[in-house]
């Protein structure tokens, strides 16, 4: 298999794990606090990053130091504010239609940063940029019947995975990814576990496997998508990250029994197409996509 094959297996295999990843969530959230989920992902997730950190040139002590650890926190803070969210989203709206909503998070990041990086978006972005809100626009609005407030839901989402996206671009001018992979488990970890175990609940039935099993679904989605970064360029890993769109609707449809209407079908290929627009059109200008937490999972 050639470098190239291996790490596209990788990523694939990246994805899919994510994609099962948020269908375990969503039953998980159905009937347990989402906080109390996602405190008990990112314990897994910690525990993941702190081996790592060990394990690289310097150890723990150097993924630690940075010389801005404030930006570091709050871009671990942003994060677990986001998956609550998202598992929020994920039971009361659902995962295609949360998932095709958080696809339009390259859009949103393309948008901020020029007020808060200083870049120049050109009139192609622009372009990929207000057509893509509009297939946002027509996901959030139904087929029939009136807007539901729950839809707000997956646009924070995707509002908050925008900022952390920025601040992690901030904390990458003077950081390296291992230093800002590090924080985002340990400073993310450290948030939620402030306020999770006032949520604390007992699993019943086969819940604690399937919450075991997610925790595991995280850390070796995150550990095939590390391996595909050592193979292929960054940002045809991001691209691929769409593919979680098709994969978490399958699973939303098979095993949920979601329904996809017209809007949402036409508005997600409009999001994707702008997104995978905007992705290709920064590589073109030089601003590699960053090669920690393309997809937002934990």
């Amino acid at each position: 298999m050639t470098p190239r094959a291996t790490g596209l297996a990788f990523a694939l295999l990246a994805v899919t794990i994510f994609s099962i990843q948020d269908g375990v969530s969503k039953h998980l959230g159905d009937n347990y606090p989402a906080i109390f989920i996602a405190m008990m992902r990112y314990w897994a997730f910690a525990g993941f990053a702190v081996i790592l950190a060990s394990r690289s040139r310097g150890g723990l002590r150097v993924a630690a130091t940075s010389p801005r650890p404030w930006l570091q926190i709050f871009r671990g803070v942003l994060l677990a504010v986001q998956i609550v969210v998202a598992i929020l989203s994920f039971s009361m709206v659902g995962l295609a239609q949360s998932q095709a909503i958080f696809q339009s998070a390259p859009l949103l990041v393309a948008l901020l940063s020029m007020p808060l990086l200083g870049e120049r978006v050109g009139w192609r972005r622009w372009t990929a940029i207000a057509v893509g809100f509009v297939g946002v626009v027509m996901i959030l609005k139904p087929d029939t019947g009136g807007f539901d407030l729950h839809m707000l839901l997956p646009m924070a989402g995707a509002v908050i995975y925008s900022f952390y996206s920025i601040t992690t671009r901030l904390a990458s001018r003077t950081d390296a990814a291992s230093t800002s992979f590090f924080y985002t488990g340990v400073a993310g970890a450290a948030a939620i576990t402030l306020v999770g175990p006032f949520y604390w609940t007992s699993f019943s039935g086969n819940d604690g496997y399937w919450m075991a099993a997610l925790c595991v679904f995280g850390i070796a989605g995150h550990y095939f998508l590390i391996r595909a970064f050592d193979y292929i360029d960054a940002v045809i890993v991001q691209s691929m990250s769409y593919l979680q769109l098709v994969l978490v609707t399958i699973i939303g449809v098979v095993i949920y029994g979601e329904t996809l209407g017209f809007n949402m079908v036409v508005g997600s290929i409009i999001v994707v197409g702008a997104g995978l627009f905007t992705i290709y059109r920064e590589a073109r200008a030089g601003k590699r996509p960053l090669k920690i937490d393309p997809s937002g999972e934990l």
